[in-house]
């Protein structure tokens, strides 16, 4: 007596829902064919038997991520058209819209940016700055449209507010979402994902966001200047052929750099420059226009003029002195 079995194929089907910065497996709209087969011997002789078959068609994951592409951006208060860049890139396994938004109300800053007229722009040309090149970003007509792994630039444009501190941080936020919908994940949008599959929302809701921040970086620039009448025996009264030493001193503070700083101070009327005797942090510099940065400059209007090239709070006072003769 032969005993014989009845055989049932059965197929299982699980959905898995990634993370991180890359598309979701199977692209969304793929058609899942799957018929089990069995074989065995009947008798003495082979015989098989498959199953019905089952098609599966993979829905649509909606998910997205933004990284910020921008090192802090140091400006000035009052400055305009400073931007940020950031990549959005689709996540999910279809072709998916993504509306974009800039939000300036971030926690944790010092000031909120202002958005400029056209805040939102396409880095068409990948300069990673606004150029002409660049598109405007116009909510609902050209919102970026991403096949799985695509991504895209995009600058947000603010304009930095005046009367701000040296030092202070503020923030401005790139947000994104699927159009077709966000949600916890899991979430199923029945029929609306790509050539009409479900679509079914990621792990990361189907949104996303990140910011960007600016660095107020100032520098403040004081000169303070004296004045001291000598004669041999030392202070006289300032009358005709006496001398006048005048002292400068440079301060700089804050972040900042003071590029290219050059010190210029007239020769005042009525007196005349004393050959030899400017110099800079105690060292004497000559008068003609040389390596030392220091000269005396005559003509209409005679003056003083050191070359201090470079200044930051870092390198501390710098300390002019020259001297000159009442006429």
């Amino acid at each position: 007596m032969v005993c014989l079995k009845r055989f049932t194929a059965v197929v299982v089907t699980s959905c898995v829902f990634a993370g991180g910065a890359h598309a979701v497996g199977t692209p969304a709209g793929t058609t899942v064919s799957n018929q089990a087969r069995v074989s065995y011997t009947l008798a003495g002789a082979p015989e098989t038997a498959t199953s019905n078959a089952t098609t599966i068609v993979v829905a649509e994951v909606l998910d997205l991520n933004i990284t910020l592409q921008s090192a802090t951006v140091t400006v000035s208060a009052g400055d305009s058209n400073r931007t940020l860049l950031f990549r959005l890139t689709n996540t999910g396994n279809g072709s998916e819209i993504f509306p974009l938004a800039l939000d300036n109300l971030v926690a944790g800053d010092d000031f909120d940016p202002l958005a400029a007229s056209t805040a939102v722009y396409f880095d068409t040309d990948a300069s990673g700055d606004l150029s002409s090149a660049d598109l405007a970003y116009a909510p609902g007509i050209n919102d970026p449209a991403l096949a799985p792994d695509a991504a895209v630039a995009v600058l947000l444009v603010n304009d930095i507010p005046a009367g701000l501190a040296d030092g202070d941080i503020g923030r401005s936020r790139l947000f994104a979402s699927a159009a077709t919908g966000t949600g916890a994940p899991g979430a199923d949008f029945a029929g609306q994902g790509t050539a009409g599959t479900d679509a079914v929302v990621g792990a990361n809701g189907g949104q996303a966001s990140a910011f960007g921040e600016y660095q107020v970086s100032e520098v403040d620039i004081t000169l303070t200047k004296s004045a001291t009448v000598i004669g041999n025996g030392g202070a006289i009264a300032p009358v005709p052929g006496a001398r006048i030493n005048f002292q400068i001193i440079v301060n700089v503070s804050g972040s900042a750099l003071a590029a290219g700083f050059v010190f210029t101070d007239a020769i005042p009327a009525g007196t005349t420059f004393t050959a030899g005797s400017l110099q800079l942090n105690g060292v004497a510099l000559t008068d003609v226009a040389d390596t030392d940065g220091g000269e005396f400059q005559s003509g209409a209007t005679p003056s003083v003029r050191v070359a201090l090239c470079d200044l930051t709070q870092a390198v501390g006072p710098q300390t002019v002195i020259f001297t000159v003769t009442i006429n």
